[in-house]
């Protein structure tokens, strides 16, 4: 796109200096020109710095300059001759083309209209009209993975990720805030929640043995269309929230895998609070000391098994039997029972959820 942007003004910047002008990338192709038939020419014995050069060079018959992104330089301007003239021409040339550039990435740059697109800032009917404009294919399984490193919100976080995935027409990384970048990713449609697991583990990793600070990673669901990616990117930002609620001890956080702490978290809290006075009357679970709890938490980790749970907590089975009255007669409920086991366990969840104060997307 950027080609079709340099050559609409490329004739009349021929026309004013009265000299050749083009365009070259980093491979060296020239890419715009004011001599048609040199596009597509690659250009030899290029200055070894030019990419990097802060003024113009000389090589040849020509005078070159960079220009690009502040990270790297990804094009280079030439003008004929290597005269004092044709090297203000050349910047000048530079300070033209880069300006056409940085408002053709807004108009025409992916990441950007990923970004629209995953924050709900772009139209359903526009989406599939703005990915026929950018040729973005749309037949493809893509996931939303967010990333949030909380003790550290240096701009280089960006950097690093986009090293670990710096193929640009399949995979997107993105600001969203201080604290979070999303990663929209292909993956292949057979793709398994292992596998997505497997990848933010990765991510994990790498950001925290570079910044020493764990970053936490929530995985939306797989989507085929782009117009879903919306969803998935929300789907992260839950997973993130829920597992802050529910599993503070997991860094990375899978909406699939939620269960029912999902449903949970998308109830009302007048609801919540409802049903936590019906099953615990007169604040019964507030009678329930540390210990009692964590004998709660084991024999639900042990399946409601009364032998099993007393030798994991290394008592005697009818201290454990003793504990479990003690729970039923301040609540009146009975762990031991199935039914009762269930709401137990669901008002404990909604319990810890409200005492979150949760954030709703």
């Amino acid at each position: 796109m950027s080609n079709r942007l340099f050559q609409s003004v490329i004739h009349q910047m021929r026309d004013a200096m009265n000299r050749n002008v083009g365009v070259i990338d980093e491979s060296g192709t020239i890419i715009s020109c004011s001599e048609l038939v040199r596009i597509g020419e690659i250009l030899q014995d290029l200055p070894a710095d030019l990419f990097s050069a802060q003024s113009a060079l000389q090589s040849g018959t020509m005078s070159f300059r960079s220009f690009g992104s502040q990270v790297q330089a990804e094009y280079a301007v030439f003008v004929e001759g290597t005269d004092e003239e044709a090297v203000r021409f050349a910047d000048l040339c530079c300070v033209s083309l880069e300006a056409i550039r940085q408002l053709g990435d807004e108009k025409y740059d992916r990441g950007n209209f990923i970004k629209n697109v995953i924050l709900d800032n772009i139209l359903s009917g526009d989406i599939y009209l703005k990915a026929r404009e950018l040729r973005f294919n749309n037949e493809v399984t893509r996931v939303v993975l967010l990333i949030r490193l909380t003790d550290n919100s240096d701009v280089s976080v960006y950097d690093v990720l986009q090293t670990l995935f710096p193929d640009k027409n399949k995979d997107f990384v993105i600001n969203i805030n201080d604290t979070d970048i999303a990663l929209v990713k292909e993956v292949h449609p057979g793709v398994e929640a292992g596998d997505l697991e497997k990848l933010a583990r990765s991510i994990s990793d790498a950001l925290g043995s570079e910044f020493m600070a764990q970053p936490l990673v929530g995985i939306g669901t797989t989507v085929k269309d782009i117009k879903d990616l919306a969803r998935s990117f929300k789907e992260a930002q839950v997973a993130l929230e829920v597992g802050k609620v529910f599993d503070t001890e997991k860094v990375i956080v899978s909406y699939d895998n939620l269960g029912i702490a999902r449903l949970i978290y998308q109830l009302p809290t007048t609801l919540c609070d409802m049903f936590l006075r019906e099953v615990f009357k007169s604040n019964s679970i507030e009678s329930l000391d540390h210990e009692t709890l964590f004998t709660i938490q084991r024999f639900f980790e042990n399946n409601l098994n009364v032998s099993e749970t007393s030798r994991k907590l290394f008592v005697h089975r009818n201290t454990l039997v003793y504990r479990l009255e003690k729970i039923k007669k301040f609540t009146g409920l009975d762990l031991r029972e199935f039914d009762d086991a269930i709401v137990f366990k669901v008002a404990l969840m909604v319990k810890k959820y409200l005492d979150a104060k949760p954030v709703k997307f």
